[in-house]
């Protein structure tokens, strides 16, 4: 892939982005930028698995019929903006000074973060252990931090957008409010930094961690059987999630977290299997309420919803 890509990555930033960001006076960021033109590279053959694997398979067997797909079409831009670097460029300029300069002065104070190849020097010599210990890491994280978007009303004020799509498909994966984003984002950084994790090592594991949750969010009638259903997340085991009265929910009521590893919801009892599948969305959208139908709406619409559980009223 490395031999495909760099030449393009070259091109694209020696002809384009290098000049750009010598014209808005940002040499500062250039090296980042140079990294960031292999991201999205990666983000457009991301885009073009999707649509030529998922979308054939969303076809041939789907969980619902519809009879027009124009709800989708809000999740594609959001898809687009993520995988393409859109959202997470800001997201850098954002987190960037924050997490350089807590970097500085964790090394200032004699915190020098050791990687678990410096605590376990084994793993120098066998990349595919250190890969998957590195992704079940990630996958534990984002367990986690998916249960308290649930758990917590003011995060879930916020993460309630991405449940709001009734037409779920493989685009509705990244349909997240910004807010979110920068909260996950973040935490994941600080991870990254305790860790001494370079973030392109981190590439991979989460295009990956990508990939399956976009097969997760699909509207496909499969299932993985009863051990692979155990093994890995499904789009049967992940629709109930986002099934109404089952998943949909703020507080405890919700169940299958996992983003890639069913273990941690059988571990921590939030695992559902065999239960019939409901319409996806959020149970308050069946009495009438909105959640936006464009992209700014939906921005601002979550902003109130958070405003409101900040007050201690229900969001």
């Amino acid at each position: 892939m490395n031999d495909l890509l760099t030449p393009l990555q070259a091109f694209l930033f020696e002809h384009g982005v290098e000049p750009l960001f010598q014209w808005l006076g940002l040499q500062a960021y250039v090296e980042n930028a140079y990294d960031a033109v292999y991201l999205v590279l990666l983000g457009l053959i991301e885009v073009i698995l999707l649509i030529a694997i998922f979308r054939p398979l969303e076809a041939w067997r789907p969980v619902e019929e519809w009879a027009s797909r124009r709800a989708v079409g809000l999740d594609v831009l959001y898809t687009l903006l993520h995988r393409l670097g859109f959202i997470p460029l800001v997201l850098f300029f954002l987190l960037w000074p924050i997490t350089y300069s807590l970097d500085r002065t964790l090394r200032l104070h004699g915190f020098m973060p050791l990687s678990l190849e410096d605590i376990w020097p084994e793993l120098y010599n066998h990349i595919w252990l250190s890969f998957i210990i590195y992704l079940l890491i990630i996958d534990f994280m984002g367990y986690w931090i998916h249960r308290f978007q649930h758990r917590l009303e003011w995060w879930w004020a916020l993460h309630g957008l991405h449940h709001s799509q009734r037409q779920m498909s493989y685009w509705t994966d990244d349909r997240n409010h910004l807010l979110d984003d920068l909260l996950t984002a973040a935490i994941f950084s600080v991870f990254a930094l305790v860790m001494g994790v370079p973030p392109s090592q981190l590439v991979i594991p989460m295009m990956l961690t990508r990939m399956v949750q976009s097969l997760a969010h699909s509207n496909i009638n499969i299932r993985f059987g009863s051990l692979g259903e155990r093994l890995l997340v499904s789009p049967y085991f992940h629709r109930l999630h986002h099934g109404i009265g089952i998943g949909s929910e703020s507080g405890e009521l919700s169940c299958n977290f996992a983003i890639l590893f069913p273990i941690w919801d059988i571990l921590f009892g939030t695992a559902k299997f065999n239960e019939p599948l409901q319409a996806t969305g959020i149970r308050d959208q069946l009495s009438g309420r909105s959640y936006g139908e464009g992209f700014w709406v939906q921005q601002w619409l979550g902003l109130k919803r958070l405003g409101r559980a900040l007050q201690g009223l229900k969001a």
